[in-house]
């Protein structure tokens, strides 16, 4: 009415117009029916991942809890004080295959409430003691979930109007009919099984890139049969590409979350939000808090963008959220989400997916058939190996995609006379020149005073040599090699362990009177912190102090006290596989990792001896020459 008393050319006009429009087109009830097939789930997700058992377990398990739920016969009390009107009730709700359960009075229907859980309440108006309005008040406020039908004999307009007030799904007088209170019941379980089925997830895949975070979100909404969408959240920096903004200003929209729902016209998405921990934050706004109600289960049931200013169910929506690291992810939106760690993939796993998924993709979208080129094994393997070193498969994607097109210029080159190719490991040298990467930890000698650690970075895990080196001076300790304020913390507290035991080690009382020591970690331009290469540098410093070399071959991980106890670190499957890369024996880890360690598949631990450690004179006995 207020539209059509204003002029066509005003903006008002077009603004309101514009508004309507998308409160008409938005999907307020349309929903995507769940397949609810766990073999063909399954199926889906083994076709486009290898491995990842985990993250798959728990899309099959979000897929059981709906089958369980849709298939669970729904429970009926019936309270009525009459027993014809009983017996009748649960004879007919009985042949509808409904659990049903019938109880004289009041104070029995409490009894069984407080007992087992129920779906529909049939009560009657009238009884002795608790009457039907009293029950109906205890179970609102005891079972709000509990839908309450009204049945009486003594039908009139106040008393409905009061069951309707005080919360009833419906009333119905006396003599019913049948069919009306089939309805009736069916409307009732029907709006229960919307308010259960609603509660969508939020689950979070945290990892090194190019694990496959992304691509199994895809998965998961195929597997699911709902429609897929993706927000990518790098670098947002305003609160309103969330909220979006508010109908007074000029050209404003409605957030990003809103405007997908309305582009895939389905109210219950697989929405994946990319690249959490690189959201941005200034002057107009924290859009990671403008995420807390977004993904609260209990507060997006009504989630109230500001342009459409009208509550929204994003309740029955899946989340999906991305990141590399979690730690500048605040703490409260890491509590709304249920974390998933991808950890990265063993030398074996890459050699499987190459060969089943990377190979065939790049010899097509290069333009080649897969009867002129093929990769032998001993390629694949010599480019994980020797050209790539990283958790993830994306740089191992570049270097085949890399191979295939030089084929793909030699085939046009040959004008379509060229023999089939087969990539040998001698051929992968020829394609992408001399190896990038050697392992380092093998080819070296032992060493006095250099000892190999472990670390976890944003992009898994990775080795790290510490030195230390001596020289006359009066007790001054040098690090350097970017080390952050815990690592020197640790620096500081392994010296002090050494000085406090010297006898033990052998060292002379006086030696750090005369004595400048320099502890130094390669790699200068990379930022290194955390405690985990506490006991590495305890041993370079015994290395050095003792004048024995430390074995290169053992790499370390493990955060070291005082009183020389070694405490557990986090991080074990990506510090494990990265060892297994650069060719380590051994590995040594704090003994309360141990349950971290028995969790490892038995792939990861092949070929590996794990030593788990108490103390650091342990380490230092099990390193030391």
């Amino acid at each position: 009415d207020m539209i059509s008393r204003i002029s066509p050319s005003s903006a008002e006009y077009t603004i309101g117009i514009t508004y309507i429009d998308y409160l008409v087109s938005l999907p307020w009830n349309k929903k995507t029916e769940d397949i609810l097939d766990l073999a063909r789930a399954e199926r889906i997700l083994n076709e486009n991942h290898y491995g990842l058992s985990a993250i798959k377990e728990r899309v099959l398990e979000h897929l059981a809890v709906k089958v369980l739920m849709m298939s669970k016969k729904a429970r009926i009390l019936i309270v009525d004080d009459e027993e014809i009107a009983r017996k009748n009730l649960v004879h007919v709700l009985t042949k509808e295959e409904y659990d049903v359960i019938a109880v004289a009075d009041g104070e029995g229907a409490l009894k069984e409430l407080e007992t087992s859980e129920f779906d529909v309440v049939l009560t009657d108006l009238r009884m002795a003691g608790i009457d039907g309005m009293d029950l109906l008040d205890r179970i609102r406020v005891r079972y709000p979930e509990t839908r309450v039908v009204m049945v009486t004999g003594f039908a009139t307009v106040p008393s409905a109007i009061e069951a309707m007030r005080k919360g009833a799904f419906h009333y119905i007088a006396k003599p019913f009919k049948l069919d009306e209170v089939r309805e009736v019941i069916r409307r009732a379980l029907e709006s229960k099984a919307v308010r259960a089925n609603t509660k969508g997830s939020v689950l979070c895949f945290a990892g090194p890139p190019g694990t496959g975070k992304t691509s199994l979100g895809r998965s998961i909404a195929r597997a699911l049969g709902r429609k897929f969408t993706r927000l990518a959240l790098g670098g947002m920096k305003d609160e309103a590409d969330i909220r979006g903004h508010r109908r007074t200003y000029v050209g404003a929209k409605p957030g990003r979350v809103i405007e997908e729902i309305r582009r895939v016209e389905s109210s219950n998405p697989v929405i994946m939000l990319d690249e959490l921990d690189k959201i941005g934050r200034d002057f107009k706004g924290d859009p990671a808090s403008a995420l807390l109600e977004v993904l609260d289960p209990e507060q997006n049931r009504a989630f109230t963008d500001h342009y459409l200013d009208a509550p929204f169910d994003l309740s029955s929506v899946m989340f999906i959220l991305t990141a590399n690291v979690l730690d500048t992810v605040p703490a409260p939106l890491r509590d709304r989400m249920e974390v998933i760690t991808f950890s990265g993939y063993t030398q074996e796993e890459k050699e499987h997916i190459a060969s089943r998924f990377l190979c065939p993709k790049q010899i097509r979208e290069k333009g080649l058939s897969t009867d002129l080129v093929a990769f032998t094994d001993d390629a694949i393997a010599k480019i994980i190996q020797e050209y790539t070193r990283e958790a993830g498969i994306r740089n191992l994607e570049r270097k085949i995609a890399a191979i295939c097109r030089k084929i793909a210029k030699a085939s046009v080159e040959s004008r379509g006379a060229m023999q089939p190719v087969r990539i040998t490991s001698e051929a992968v040298e020829h394609y992408l020149g001399k190896r990038k990467y050697h392992f380092e930890v093998i080819e070296e000698q032992d060493r006095i005073g250099v000892a190999t650690g472990l670390v976890r970075t944003e992009t898994g895990g990775d080795i790290i040599f510490v030195e230390a080196a001596n020289m006359k001076g009066s007790k001054d300790l040098i690090i350097t090699g970017s080390l952050g304020d815990v690592m020197r913390e640790s620096a500081q507290a392994a010296l002090s362990y050494i000085r406090s035991n010297a006898g033990e080690f052998g060292i002379a009382d006086d030696f750090f009177e005369r004595h400048d020591i320099h502890i130094h970690v390669p790699s200068g331009a990379i930022q290194k912190d955390g405690p985990s290469a506490g006991i590495t540098i305890l041993v370079a410093l015994a290395s050095l102090l003792t004048r024995r070399p430390a074995r290169r071959d053992i790499a370390m991980t493990g955060e070291i006290t005082l009183t020389g106890r070694v405490l557990p670190v986090g991080g074990i499957r990506e510090k494990i596989l990265a060892a297994r890369r650069a060719k380590v024996r051994t590995v040594i880890v704090p003994a309360r990792n141990r349950d971290d360690v028995e969790e490892l598949d038995g792939n990861v631990k092949n070929d590996i001896e794990i030593r788990l450690v108490d103390t650091a004179m342990d380490v230092v006995k099990a390193v030391l020459i």
